[in-house]
């Protein structure tokens, strides 16, 4: 036997075929499935400012931690760079010329023995009895003089066992041999009795903490022994055998002792689905293990290297077992994995060996992904928070990539906000996605946007999924539900890029929440589902953009960091020059490159994402100086769609102002007073009621003094009353409204949900928008009340009083068109002794602001690299 290999060498093989580490599925190597724990991660955050000294001894800083976990004597412990650095040294300590191994088994048994010049004596596990052991006397008879034993348990690379207490009674009954016993697989089997638990004094037990603790980069293990051989080894051992970031992690694992039971319940689990997969497929026989892999034969007419090379070309490595004394070329062994890489795992043998039947599972790769989908290029921004400017940049980037020639679509996966659109099909959907499909000058689609949430509450959102509300959710109740939309959110990708040459994909939020990415559908999850070369956004206007992409790419896993490409600054005011030193620094610590500053960019004059960015960038926008025309919005809690604002920004006889408070009202003269569209118009109403802004504004509408107006849920609050029968946003039936106007609205289950064509009664002119609200608004017989806005149909959807003080309608968009706005405008500076303009002086057209996004970005990005990108991918 001269090859001694070994599983897991991934590197080579990624470079070989052209691929990430992360993209290939490693059956080949015994590691714990559900990654390192939490605790271990944080190690190397705590081990980073200690690089610069020696480490410290392993006795002075974990062997105290140790002998308490293992309950065993501290100087019965050493630690070494994995369990195999001890191995390798033990025949140079025990100073024996012969050997037992019980075979088959890890390879490198027989390697030590040979540098050693060890005579060996071989006692194999037999295929007939399942590769169980006999009898403890097979062993016992091998024992002619004195050895070293090498007995792994479980046993490497058939998962057995032997009973620990037939081999104790072997150990007492051989005081001149010596047994080493290797238990690096020891702690997946649940309640396995431990060999260094009233251990015979010629047994040495060795302790891989990289198989578990799933660090075999790390490399940490220790031995468990008499004291005199533990000093030995100690003495042969180099200084400094063990890193800082291998103690500090050791520190932490012996404290988790959660880890182990969910990590032990979890490969039982995982394991025997597995196994009942293998014995499925006639030409493979599995053989039962106790722990986290099983060892497997071939019954047909091929080897293991054949089906090891097949798996290959599905990115999969399998462990091929001829090089193990006792196996032939028909064995290999694999690894227990997450479970749906198992079922891909299962699914690429019975294609690949032939197997037909009703078990065969729809082939999906490593991430679930159908290997007949075409491989849609992807671009991905993700943040290093909310409110990054991801929605912002990735319409820039449609609009540069439709200007190039590509058919291009917009995907975010999940949204959340109460700033929605309906699209022509009556489906809503983020109006984030609708400025992105018009970037792509595409009608919007709600396959764009399949999920959705629209917060009613602190704790809970209306949910929303391909453009219909399926009810109202708390959270936990949502992350549950999410299972079940893991599965439409891939579907709908998969349908939108089929369509397209390139997708641009959104993020939420930032990736790096750790409370959240067990959970997460929207950003690395759909970034590895879609293969998005996804770039994180960071917003410097706000601070700390530097430590924010560093501690982001830190907390990612592997996986992860190797889909991201580079690292995006946004919102910059100064000269480009002085971030030179930290774009470097943060590059040397992340290997990411910057690939583009974006400038502040000033009256860009997009709909904003979102409600807090909406809030936050209403606060900053700069009054304009003899603007005479003064219009507050009343800052609801809930409020949604608040781009009906937006048009007003463009006007130059308009200001804007955000009202929080009854005194801003009280101290100021508007000409018009809005109330806003909400997403809880009855926790909204009880707000204004509770903040004394309803008197205020009573009392303004008393005296004539401002116009007000109601737009959707602001339209329902200034009527008389709202009723809520079905509990659909509160669990108060009923309330007063402002009584404004003499106007009842009862929410019904049914959501209306409709773009929408109409014509405003007192000008005359033609308006186009969206209604999107729960519930009917009647108006009582007057005189006083006449209908302001009727929609297609000649339904009444605004009601007013004559003189247009208080009016009010359910249309979004309403502002939008110039005409209408104009003449709006005109009508508040003639009540206020000026005169009209009558002429449109601003257009309200996206397109022009996304063609100045488009020149901005490409200006100070880098286009060569997102080309680079692309082109590798529609190559490939």
């Amino acid at each position: 036997m001269e090859k001694f290999e070994h599983g897991g060498n991934i590197f080579s093989l990624a470079n070989t075929l052209g691929i990430a580490p992360y993209e290939i599925l490693d059956f080949s190597a015994n590691i714990n499935p559900l990654g390192p724990p939490l605790c271990v991660k944080k190690a190397l955050f705590d081990a980073s400012e200690q690089l610069i000294h020696y480490p410290p001894s392993a006795e002075s800083s974990i062997i105290k931690e140790a002998s308490e976990f293992y309950k065993v004597d501290p100087q019965e412990i050493v630690f070494g760079n994995g369990s195999t650095e001890l191995l390798y040294l033990l025949p140079k300590v025990l100073k024996l010329d012969r050997a037992v191994i019980l075979a088959p088994c890890y390879v490198d048994y027989e390697k030590i023995c040979r540098l050693n010049h060890i005579e060996v004596k071989f006692v194999y596990l037999r295929e007939q009895n399942n590769f169980v052991l006999d009898s403890i006397d097979t062993i016992k008879m091998a024992l002619d003089k004195s050895s070293i034993v090498f007995i792994g348990q479980p046993n490497n690379p058939t998962g057995t066992i032997i009973d620990p207490q037939k081999i104790r009674e072997l150990a007492t009954d051989n005081p001149d041999s010596i047994f080493i016993i290797d238990e690096a697989f020891a702690d997946f089997v649940p309640g396995l009795p431990r060999m260094y638990e009233n251990r015979p004094k010629n047994v040495v037990v060795l302790l891989s903490l990289t198989k578990f603790y799933a660090i075999p980069g790390l490399r940490l293990g220790l031995l468990i022994g008499e004291k005199s051989l533990v000093k030995s080894i100690r003495e042969h051992l180099p200084p400094w055998s063990i890193n800082i970031i291998s103690i500090i992690a050791a520190q932490k694992i012996f404290q988790d002792k959660k880890y182990i039971k969910n990590s032990q319940r979890y490969i039982s689990w995982a394991r025997e689905k597995l196994f009942n997969e293998l014995e499925s497929i006639p030409e493979i026989t599995p053989f039962e293990s106790k722990t986290n892999f099983i060892l497997c034969k071939i019954n047909i007419d091929k080897d293991a290297k054949h089906l090891k090379e097949k798996l290959i070309k599905k990115n999969i490595i399998i462990r091929d077992c001829s090089n193990y004394r006792g196996l032939d070329t028909r064995f290999f062994r694999i690894a227990v994995k997450k479970h749906k890489q198992n079922i891909y795992l299962i699914d690429s043998l019975k294609q690949i060996l032939g197997t037909s039947g009703k078990n065969i599972v729809n082939t999906t790769s490593m991430f679930n992904r159908p290997k007949t989908h075409v491989s849609t290029p992807a671009i991905m921004f993700v943040g290093t928070s909310s409110n990054a400017g991801k929605s912002i940049l990735a319409a820039g980037l449609c609009r540069i990539l439709l200007q190039d020639g590509y058919r291009v679509a917009p995907f975010k996966a999940q949204n959340m906000s109460l700033n929605s659109y309906v699209t022509i099909h009556g489906g809503e959907m983020g109006r984030a996605q609708v400025l992105q499909s018009q970037a792509c000058k595409l009608e919007p689609d709600c396959r764009m946007n399949p999920v959705l949430l629209k917060p009613s509450s602190d704790t809970g959102s209306q949910v929303i999924v391909l453009g219909r509300p399926v009810g109202n959710m708390k959270v936990g109740d949502y992350i549950e539900f999410k299972k079940k939309l893991l599965q439409t959110i891939r579907d709908t990708y998969d349908s939108l890029a089929r369509e397209f040459d390139v997708m641009v994909i959104e993020g939420a939020g930032s990736p790096a929440e750790i409370n959240l990415k067990s959970h997460d559908i929207t950003n690395m999850e759909m970034a590895r589902y879609a293969r998005a070369n996804t770039f994180i956004v960071g917003d410097i206007d706000r601070g700390g953009v530097f430590a924010s992409f560093i501690g982001t790419i830190q907390v990612m896993d592997q996986w992860e960091r190797d889909l991201i490409k580079g690292v995006i600054i946004n919102k910059f005011r100064g000269d480009k020059s002085l971030l030179d030193p930290a774009i470097k620094y943060t590059q040397d610590i992340t290997g990411k490159p910057c690939i583009g500053i974006i400038p502040f960019i000033k009256d860009l004059s997009l709909p904003e994402e979102d409600s807090v960015s909406f809030k936050s960038n209403w606060d900053k926008i700069k009054q304009k100086e003899n603007a005479p025309i003064k219009i507050a919005c009343i800052d609801l809690p809930h409020i949604s769609n608040f781009t009906d604002l937006d048009p007003f920004l463009i006007e130059p006889d308009v200001n804007i102002e955000i009202i929080k408070r009854p005194e801003e009202l009280k101290n100021n003269i508007f000409d018009a007073i809005i109330i806003p569209g909400s997403k809880n118009v009855i926790k909204d109403n009880e707000y204004l009621i509770k903040t004394k802004i309803a008197d205020v504004l009573k009392e303004i509408a008393h005296k004539k003094i401002s116009q007000i107006i109601g737009i959707c849920g602001g339209f329902q609050i200034i009527g008389k009353g709202i009723h809520d029968p079905h509990n659909i946003e509160s669990q108060q039936k009923n309330t007063n409204g402002l009584g404004l106007i003499p106007t009842t609205s009862e929410l019904k289950k049914q959501k209306t949900l409709i773009q929408c064509t109409g014509i405003h009664i007192p000008s005359g002119l033609r308006l186009k928008g969206y209604e999107i609200h729960h519930g009917k608004t009647i108006c009582e017989d007057t005189d006083d009340i006449i209908c302001i806005v009727k929609n297609h149909t000649g339904e009444p959807i605004g009601y007013g009083t004559k003189d247009l003080r208080v009016w009010g309608s359910y249309l979004h968009g309403i502002f939008d068109q110039d005409e209408f706005r104009r003449w709006f405008i005109d009508h508040l500076r003639e009540k206020k002794g000026l005169r009209p303009i009558k002429n449109i002086v601003a257009s309200y057209d996206v397109e022009n602001g996304l063609d100045r996004l488009a020149d901005i970005m490409r200006e100070n990005i880098n286009m060569d690299e997102i080309y680079r990108l692309i082109d590798n991918k529609l190559k490939f």
